[in-house]
């Protein structure tokens, strides 16, 4: 998923990015902001995610169904 599309759908994604990785704090997705780096270093810091772990995880989105 490349970052306009994670930037431009981000308040649509939250919730489904908050059901997919719980431990992310609404803090975090405010943080995050449909920034695709920032949504890196918090998956590799909630998770402990390799950088490609947490790409993989966040090209996941797309087969959650988000627009």
């Amino acid at each position: 998923m490349n970052e306009d599309r994670i930037k431009g759908n981000w308040k649509q994604i939250r919730g489904k990015v908050k059901e997919q990785w719980g431990k992310l704090t609404d803090d975090d997705l405010d943080q995050i902001d449909g920034q695709k780096d920032q949504f890196l270093g918090k998956l590799q810091e909630r998770y402990g995610y390799s950088k490609e772990q947490a790409e993989t995880e966040i090209a996941s989105l797309e087969q959650l169904g988000e627009p």
